[in-house]
């Protein structure tokens, strides 16, 4: 499932994360990059343990953490800190895969990545190129949003970034391990749930809507893992 998420920051969020990007030092992107992706990948990246990463990382975390639409859509056991970079001067990120297991730095903490997510800081008209191209079965979708607004998609993806021709592109990108580690079965999950919500807009709580909502969580119950 590739999901959108907009306006995961406020405006102000987003004008403050930016001005910290802006005037940060940046390092060479592939830093964090596997073997295979440092073959492909060319871009900029803020330190991990800078300040900068950390403080822009809290506001990201925040922002999750009071977002129903990522809650549903990710239902989330462990979440990479963020991580920022920067694409300018025709700098890209070629075809690959996410890395399937990543140790937070300085910890003993493994997440396995089941889900992967750009939060974009600038806006589509402030760059060219760019899009985040993500394949799947049904085939690829270019993502391009606007500041502030994230998308969540499965880390198993085949997915690059295009270059970037005029400006600069600024974002956060990182993973989460899902307590619903199958696709599938999170994508059922977050399409019931979304219909109980939608339902509940629409009518007050009835018999059905208490006997659907038990469907949703004994289910996840059933698949979840903690």
């Amino acid at each position: 499932m590739l999901l959108k998420i907009p306006d995961l920051l406020s405006a102000d969020e987003v004008a403050y994360c930016r001005k910290v990007l802006l005037a940060a030092q940046w390092t060479d992107g592939s830093v964090t990059a596997g073997y295979q992706s440092t073959k492909t990948k060319n871009n900029l990246q803020l330190p991990e343990q800078s300040v900068e990463a950390k403080e822009l990382g809290d506001i990201v975390m925040g922002a999750l953490a009071r977002s129903n639409l990522f809650m549903s859509g990710a239902l989330p056991a462990k979440i990479f800190p963020p991580l920022f970079n920067c694409y300018q001067g025709g700098q890209s990120f070629g075809i690959h895969v996410d890395n399937a297991i990543r140790q937070v730095p300085g910890t003993p903490v493994k997440i396995r990545t089941d889900l992967s997510m750009t939060l974009f800081f600038s806006d589509p008209e402030d760059y060219d190129g760019g899009e985040l191209i993500i394949e799947d079965t049904y085939g690829s979708h270019s993502v391009k949003l606007p500041a502030g607004s994230m998308v969540l998609y499965p880390s198993s993806s085949l997915h690059k970034v295009t270059p970037v021709t005029r400006g600069r592109r600024l974002a956060s990108f990182f993973w989460l391990q899902s307590m619903v580690n199958s696709d599938e079965r999170r994508t059922l999950l977050f399409e019931l749930d979304s219909s109980i919500q939608s339902l509940r807009e629409k009518v007050s709580d009835s018999p059905e809507i208490v006997r659907l909502t038990g469907v949703y969580h004994n289910l996840l119950r059933q698949w979840a893992q903690t």
